[in-house]
């Protein structure tokens, strides 16, 4: 585990911290003994590892570069999910600065991310526009080309980027003529499609859980997920000193050391957090970003269908994460890029059953690849 500096105070995090972190489902190997390399299997559930980046909140103006605001949005422009961390009880201000709880309205907070964003992407849309558009205009070339070349490395693809010009009318209409509103707009459908997750923290003080029914209310479309970071932080550190058995995710824990009174009563409370919210919410937030935000899935390549085994016999040996909807040529080319180049078909382990090239994987599936 990373050391890094934590604490209550805002912007406690200054510099980037880069880790791991893990996904949790349950594992296809139960009745069976797997022997894992790229992930951890703990009573039945596996940990696919993923990267995080923890990076320090945004201050008003971080799309002109006040603050650490460039370094912030750059980790944007490569994060494929973003999962924002609101403080719901609203005990800090804009500036980061401490203030009563109940007192800031952690809605605003949202907003002003997604306000944020939406001006920095649009700053890099609207730069050196005129020279663009005469590629557009003079060159006859395609709207969609200019501005994937502008977006490149943001994560967007060309048929987005192309609905959205006919979704909102700017299809048809000359760049030269597009207005502040429809660079306004344009940006904001870009960014209202951005698999974002609300971690609605501090939802064991009263004033969060008001926080996070409000977040709810306001963003209806949006996954915002009830959590408690520092519930998480107590029972991982108990874990750690053996005096209780939890695993990340559960929804309760066990006591299984000796404990005093007063670390009794603080698991206590602990507990009634995780029973109104099934959980302190951190790994829900992760899953949430990965398999509903991003809608990934999960697939267990074997070399060895029957034994379920790699050449060296260990069982269901590695776990990947995949676009929902990856083909069988998909996965053979994230395993290796030879692999994909010499595919010729996969068989699902336990059914036997022969996928074509273009046949969708699904998640827990087992996957043999054939090739030439």
């Amino acid at each position: 585990m990373k050391d890094v500096k934590i604490g209550p105070v805002p912007f406690t995090t200054v510099e980037p911290n880069v880790g791991i972190g893990y996904v949790r489902r349950e594992c296809p190997c139960k009745n069976i003994k797997c022997n894992p390399i790229s992930y951890v299997v703990l009573e039945g559930v596996c940990y696919i590892p993923i990267e995080l980046v923890d990076v320090a909140g945004l201050v008003p103006g971080a799309w002109q570069g006040r603050g650490l605001g460039n370094q912030f949005l750059d980790h944007i422009r490569r994060a494929p999910a973003l999962i924002h961390i609101v403080d719901a009880s609203g005990s800090t201000d804009e500036e980061g600065r401490l203030v009563r709880p109940g007192s800031r309205d952690p809605v605003e907070d949202v907003k002003f991310l997604e306000r944020e964003i939406v001006m920095w992407l649009m700053s890099i849309i609207k730069k050196d526009w005129d020279k663009a558009i005469r590629f557009s205009e003079y060159g006859k070339r395609p709207l969609a080309d200019v501005l994937m070349e502008k977006l490149s490395g943001l994560g967007y693809e060309r048929e987005h980027v192309e609905r959205e010009l006919e979704d909102l009318g700017l299809s048809k209409k000359p760049p030269s003529r597009w207005t502040d509103e429809d660079f306004l707009t344009f940006t904001s459908s870009l960014i209202s499609e951005r698999p974002i997750v609300i971690a609605a923290n501090k939802v064991d003080l009263p004033e969060g859980e008001e926080g996070y029914k409000a977040l709810k209310k306001a963003f209806p479309n949006r996954i915002v997920v009830p959590t408690s970071a520092e519930a998480e932080l107590a029972l991982r550190r108990a874990a750690n000193k053996g005096l209780i058995r939890y695993k990340p995710g559960d929804p309760d824990f066990e006591v299984v050391g000796n404990l005093t009174q007063q670390q009794l009563a603080v698991l206590e409370k602990i507990r009634e957090v995780m029973r109104k919210f099934g959980g302190t919410g951190v790994q829900t937030a992760l899953n949430a970003a990965v398999f509903d935000a991003l809608k990934y899935v999960v697939v267990f390549p074997v070399e060895d269908e029957h034994k379920l085994a790699d050449k060296n016999g260990n069982v269901l040996p590695d776990a990947l994460l995949v676009p929902g909807n990856a083909t069988a040529r998909d996965v053979a080319y994230m395993i290796h890029s030879e692999i994909g180049e010499r595919f010729v078909s996969a068989v699902e382990a336990l059914t036997g059953r022969r996928l074509g090239a273009d046949s969708q994987v699904r998640d827990g599936l087992i996957l043999k690849i054939l090739t030439r």
